[in-house]
């Protein structure tokens, strides 16, 4: 006698319901951090746009700015915890290395015992974990997902690099994803080209640290190389993703593409043809680059400055370490 087995399956749409943000205490001036680094404000503000970075006190953990983040988009979501049966946290910065943050913030925002796990896809990281969470839904794995990028960037770095250094902040940025009526998350475009991971990364393993072959390992990176990867080949990924939403560049209501650098985003603007009344995310100049929380920070404040764009459609990308990318279009909340 034959068994068949049961496999899972869920709804056919998702969408995002809310976005929650926590940022680092304190908004450091690039007057503050340019000695170090032999540079100025002018140079600063010049090539990259950034103003000002937040970044957190020693007491404040990326955990803790996790935790902020989904518990503002839980109450906003008008979901009870205890129905929240998956959580993602994509970060590069818990330094601890087990346990996972995403199952600390699961039974801190009374989602336990959700399943919970952490993803390292670099800035590309929360561009990850909404492809996923919209998945696992659809497959019937889960109902309610809360995915987060959080990052405090300024455990890994060194004060006196030039690469990266003086554009990293602190922050978090989480969404509640689940059931829709009609589609909110389009397929994602999303990989990876591991043949160039060296141009954005850690200059050191752990290992070397431990055993005294090196210093704390720190991000570096490749500034000339990084900026033409993503200015050209992001362009293409960012492009297939609108086609593969069956959406024109026109139909878009914002622009939120990973906070990088503000000569990136300007040059994607440009390359895709947005038109005017397309709003994009610059949130870079007082917050820095967050690696996986820029998306969902980005979009957070977005909305607060623009709530006429609940509804509307966004094109998110993320994009970074590893030269991983992901890419999707959602409706805003």
């Amino acid at each position: 006698m034959s068994v068949t087995l049961t496999q899972g399956q869920g709804p056919a749409f998702t969408r995002i319901y809310s976005y929650g943000a926590a940022r680092g205490e304190n908004a450091v001036t690039n007057d503050e951090i340019i000695e170090p680094i032999n540079s100025s404000d002018e140079w600063i503000r010049q090539r990259t746009g950034v103003v000002t970075r937040v970044r957190a006190v020693p007491t404040t953990s990326a955990t803790d700015l996790a935790t902020a983040a989904a518990t503002e988009a839980i109450a906003k979501s008008g979901i009870d915890p205890a129905e929240i049966d998956l959580v993602i946290c994509a970060t590069i910065s818990n330094v601890q290395q087990t346990p996972s943050m995403s199952a600390v913030v699961a039974d801190r925002v009374g989602a336990n015992p959700a399943a919970a796990y952490d993803s390292n896809a670099a800035c590309a990281g929360f561009t990850y974990g909404v492809a996923q969470a919209d998945a696992l839904i659809r497959a019937g794995a889960a109902k309610y997902a809360v995915v987060i990028g959080a990052e405090k960037l300024s455990d890994v770095i060194d004060p006196t690099d030039r690469t990266i250094s003086f554009l990293l902040g602190d922050g978090a940025g989480a969404v509640v994803i689940g059931p829709s009526d009609t589609p909110g998350i389009s397929a994602t475009v999303w990989g990876s080209d591991g043949s160039r991971a060296d141009t954005v990364g850690m200059d050191h393993t752990l290992v070397e640290f431990r055993d005294g072959e090196a210093k704390w390992p720190t991000l570096r990176q490749e500034g000339p190389s990084v900026f033409r990867w993503a200015v050209w080949d992001m362009a293409k990924v960012a492009k297939q993703a609108l086609e593969v939403a069956g959406v024109q560049a026109s139909d878009l209501a914002a622009f939120v593409p990973h906070q990088a650098n503000m000569r990136i985003i300007d040059e994607f603007a440009k390359q895709l043809g947005l038109p005017e009344s397309v709003a994009i995310a610059r949130d870079i100049e007082t917050t820095g680059n967050t690696s996986a929380a820029s998306v969902p920070l980005a979009t957070h404040r977005l909305l607060e400055e623009h709530p006429e764009l609940s509804g509307g459609l966004a094109l998110q990308i993320g994009f970074g370490a590893g030269l991983v990318y992901g890419a999707q279009v959602v409706v805003l909340p």
